[in-house]
């Protein structure tokens, strides 16, 4: 920015005071301090793009029919997009080719004709003259199940309350990592004090365990007192786990909250356990707020320089927000930059979310941050804001396919007689698309996908949440177009893409704050389109995430029984092909971000749809 506009930009705030018409006329411009210096760009240790490394993720299914085998796995993005497959069985040593010719049009095969007992599976992924032989499975049709998942058995009798997903051991399989007990308190509600501290426990996919590390009483049972996430941060193929830690020597109030002590940012080995490297974490003052607005503690990975998976260490939501950006290279914790949102400034004050999802919204190769109604640029500087306030739920995807690039969803928490409660903006400049038009109260839920086909884009639908005053629930089109409203409202929790179309389908069962997802009393949900169809039924536990962890691009259900996680599948034939979604970056990391925070389904960078 040069100085005289610098200048001209500070007298203008100045004037006007931090009145809601002057957030509107600045949304979309970052307002520099004096003396505040641009940034330059990161050069992270990386000198290509580091990725997972996934494998076929060839998985069985009981089909249809109840007799014949179902297999499906993934599609790669390195793959020739005129790739196809051979299907191979074994039994006591004899392998057959199952298919006729290459199939081309899928990355799905039944076997029709299975053996009894067991027999293994694998596929020839066939590139012009390249043949190349994926993992091979296991099966016994004695035991498959139906409906079909694959469970993950715990060394005690715990209910997982979060998991991540990632590849530990570097096989190319997701891995999972459990947080546990299931209890959480939020930074508003008292401590009850019982002693309860949350433990971090690592499983190999077959179920191997690995490690539990106990977090101690300096870090509460809460939602925002102990975020952690599961990547390769240093590029070695094998995942680390970065989580906020305590030292011993926290302080508590007379309510049982922790108000002082050491915190860090610190890195375990994802097979030991072993921790690796430590930092502090962003400290607390009072620019925050009180304690209950200190205690808001998120952490994200970006690809800052487009090639090195970098740690982002967050405190703050509703007024002061703090960013640390570091990359973990040669066993060490490297900072790369800090970003303090001015409590003071009337243009990014108080505009987080409770999550953090990165993603390239402006098309340089490196990735930006989306923080909730402001969005932090590679080098850690205000790409823009939109002065729009608080955001319950931030959705970062391509809402409209009509328009250029990525748009933001927004369901707001403040209330807004402007009519952007309820709005969309451009990813890229911030600049509002649309509002719903009309004044809002409290937005505290959220979500987008295509849910009718005829309504061109991604619907939007957000809903009151009561503590406002309002029980109001919205349902528009991708350009804000009014489609519904309350009892013709869907839920905003857990939506899946589990059919074989490109419509979005959720889950039906008992109705609770979070919708159909806390299920540990025995009864079982259902899936199925809204308002249409239902395609899937018993299954059982809690809903702690849904992702694309294993088959093809269709996504799994991953739910929490006491000792036991459940990852179920579809058996449903497929029509097309996609590359997996855990390679696309803005999935990808939705997915890192479900083991923390409040939960919102995935979406990729691109839009899907009808």
């Amino acid at each position: 920015m040069k100085p005289y506009l610098l200048l001209a930009g500070i007298c203008f705030i100045s004037l006007l005071g931090k009145a809601q018409d002057t957030r509107e006329r600045l949304y979309n411009y970052e307002i520099l301090a004096p003396g505040h210096e641009p940034k330059p760009l990161v050069e992270g240790f990386a000198k290509e793009r580091l990725e997972e490394h996934l494998n076929r993720g060839i998985v069985a299914s009981m089909a249809k029919d109840n007799k014949s085998v179902y297999l499906n796995w993934r599609l790669l993005k390195t793959d020739n997009k005129d790739i196809s497959f051979n299907v191979y069985r074994s039994v006591n040593g004899k392998a057959k080719k199952l298919n006729n010719k290459p199939i081309a049009i899928t990355t799905d095969f039944s076997d029709a004709n299975p053996a009894a007992g067991k027999a293994e599976y694998w596929v020839e992924s066939i590139e012009g003259k390249d043949k190349k032989l994926s993992e091979k499975i296991t099966v016994d049709l004695s035991v498959l199940n139906a409906p079909n998942y694959k469970s993950i058995k715990f060394k005690d009798n715990v209910i997982a309350g979060r998991v991540a997903v990632a590849d530990l051991n570097g096989d190319g399989e997701y891995d999972y990592i459990i947080r546990h007990p299931h209890t959480n308190v939020d930074p508003g509600v008292a401590n009850p004090n019982d002693g309860t501290t949350y433990k971090i426990e690592a499983y190999l996919s077959d179920g191997t365990y690995l490690w539990t590390k106990d977090l101690g009483l300096g870090i509460e049972p809460g939602v925002w007192y102990s975020p952690f996430m599961v990547y390769d941060f240093d590029g070695d193929g094998k995942a680390e786990v970065v989580l906020k830690t305590a030292g011993d020597d926290y302080r508590k109030n007379e309510k049982g909250r922790v108000y002082a002590g050491s915190e860090y940012l610190t890195v375990l080995d994802g097979m030991t356990g072993k921790e690796l490297a430590r930092v502090d974490w962003p400290e607390r003052n009072d620019r925050y707020g009180n304690l209950i607005r200190q205690n808001r503690n998120q952490i994200g990975m970006a690809y800052l320089d487009g090639k090195t998976p970098c740690i982002l260490a967050a405190r703050g939501t509703y007024k002061l927000m703090v960013v640390d950006a570091w990359q973990f290279n040669n066993g060490k914790l490297e900072k790369l930059w800090r970003w303090d949102g001015d409590e003071e400034n009337p243009v990014v004050r108080s505009q987080g979310a409770h999550n953090m999802v990165c993603g390239d919204v402006d098309g340089d190769g490196r990735d930006e941050i989306l923080l909730g109604s402001c969005m932090v640029d590679d080098n850690g500087t205000l790409l823009w804001s939109s002065g729009l306030g608080h955001s319950d739920k931030a959705y970062l995807t391509d809402i409209d396919p009509q328009r250029p690039g990525m748009e933001v969803f927004l369901a707001l928490e403040p209330w807004h007689d402007n009519g952007y409660g309820v709005s969309v903006l451009d990813a890229k400049t911030g600049e509002r698309v649309w509002g719903i038009g009309h004044k809002t109260f409290h937005v505290g839920d959220g979500m987008v996908a295509d849910i009718d086909p005829a309504s061109p884009g991604l619907e939007c639908f957000a809903s009151e949440d009561k503590k406002g005053g309002s029980t109001e629930k919205y349902l528009l089109s991708a350009q804000g177009k009014k489609l519904a409203s309350n009892g013709d409202v869907p839920p905003c929790r857990n939506w899946i893409w589990w059919d074989a179309g490109n419509i979005r389908q959720t889950f039906f069962g008992d109705d609770n704050r979070w919708g159909a997802e806390s299920m540990s009393n025995g009864k079982s949900q259902s899936i199925g389109y809204w308002k249409g169809d239902k395609i899937a039924n018993g299954i059982y536990g809690d809903i702690i995430m849904i992702a694309d962890v294993f088959g093809d691009w269709r996504e799994e259900v991953i739910t929490a029984l006491p000792g036991e996680l459940r990852i179920y599948h579809t058996n449903i034939p497929a029509k097309d092909k996609k590359i997996t979604l855990m390679q696309d970056a803005v999935y990808r990391s939705y997915i890192l971000q479900r083991s923390q925070g409040y939960p919102q389904s995935p979406v990729p960078s691109f839009y899907l749809g009808e």
